[in-house]
């Protein structure tokens, strides 16, 4: 029998995430939430696009892109927009601790 693979490290591609950047409707066909869903969080202050100019397209980072999940995943399981916007900016501290600190090796 033989013994499975392991691997000694994850290998995240951090250039790589740092440039993914994509408008509203690419987002909305990832994550399945309706784009206005998505500007209401935004007009909420609970997501932020890229986007500084009035009447620009809307563009959203990997980290964008991660909360909006993260916050989609809490409100399917009950949680309130309030309540998983709060959990999931928590949620998200922590892992921006970790990655930097994955970085930093």
């Amino acid at each position: 029998m033989s013994k499975p693979e392991t691997y000694s490290a994850l290998s995240f591609d951090f250039d790589f995430l740092d440039k993914l950047v994509v408008g509203i409707g690419e987002v909305s066909q990832i994550t399945a939430i309706p784009t206005r869903q998505i500007r209401y969080w935004e007009e909420k202050g609970i997501i932020r696009s890229l986007t500084e100019e009035e009447g620009k397209n809307r563009r959203y980072n990997y980290e964008n892109i991660k909360k909006m999940l993260l916050i989609k995943e809490m409100i399917d399981e009950g949680y309130t927009l309030d309540a998983a916007a709060e959990k999931v900016k928590k949620r998200m501290e922590m892992i921006e601790q970790t990655l930097n600190k994955l970085k930093n090796r």
